[in-house]
């Protein structure tokens, strides 16, 4: 069983990637974010055109994440986090499919740092470790699979000087990472390749597809009882140099039935 998390960058302008992708790699189930649609204009019946069943929570020109699936449709189990009732951000969706507990995520930037942005950020990861406890205590086997906005290890990106000052890499980003993986949660690329230079991301800017110059913000943490059943995890790198790709690369976990 392959679980995928991409970040589609727009998913009306990047449709042809996406659909070249799931007819490519046929994930089971895959994770979108990003989608930046809102729901009445989700294209739905094209995904379903290539045998996917798909839920979503959709933002017009922002955020927005979805959950599909091979030959059925997620049950929704909850959108968006409690915590701050006057944030309408659309970053979370959470569903049951194929005897998983899956999440789709889109954590904040939090750039420019230090400010509003970063603070919100910050609140935003304890949230989301809130509520993973609470999926924890479930005892399913979970994926909280998305686009974290992390950089977790010096080993994580190109140039650590580089991004030094990015909101990707402070202390805190970091530590706030680690308190998740402190709670049982598996990095799933992190425990396939321990030694990092693994990618996920390269910005369109400064010629960094070329020269490799990327970093991994996407992540699949894996619940004790999916991290049992791990068997590989991969980046799909290729699709990022196809022509108006998204500037992420699909990332998946593959487990045992």
């Amino acid at each position: 069983m392959r679980i995928a998390t991409f970040n589609i960058n727009g998913i009306k302008a990047r449709l042809p990637r996406l659909l070249e992708w799931l007819d490519e790699t046929r994930p089971d189930i895959a994770c979108l974010q990003e989608i930046k649609t809102s729901d009445d204009t989700f294209p739905v019946k094209d995904i379903e055109d290539v045998g996917y069943g798909a839920i979503w929570h959709g933002q017009k020109g922002f955020n927005g994440v979805a959950i599909l699936a091979r030959g059925e449709t997620p049950v929704e189990v909850r959108r968006g986090l409690e915590g701050e009732p006057e944030d309408e951000h659309s970053r979370y969706l959470e569903a049951d499919v194929k005897g998983l507990r899956v999440a789709s995520i889109y954590l904040p930037n939090g750039n420019p740092q230090p400010g509003p942005k970063f603070d919100y950020k910050l609140r935003w990861m304890k949230r989301l470790r809130l509520r993973a406890a609470e999926i924890w205590a479930e005892e399913v086997p979970a994926i909280l699979a998305g686009d974290y906005n992390v950089i977790p290890r010096d080993r994580d990106v190109y140039s650590v000087k580089a991004m030094a000052d990015d909101a990707l890499m402070q202390p805190e980003s970091r530590a706030a990472y680690r308190r998740l993986l402190g709670d049982g949660w598996t990095d799933a690329i992190a425990s396939r390749h321990p030694a990092g230079g693994i990618w996920t991301y390269w910005d369109y800017q400064m010629n960094a597809w070329p020269r490799d110059a990327g970093f991994r913000i996407d992540h699949l943490l894996l619940s004790p009882a999916a991290a049992d059943r791990l068997i590989d995890a991969q980046v799909d790198k290729d699709f990022r140099g196809r022509e108006k790709a998204s500037d992420h690369a699909p990332v998946w976990a593959e487990l045992t039935e």
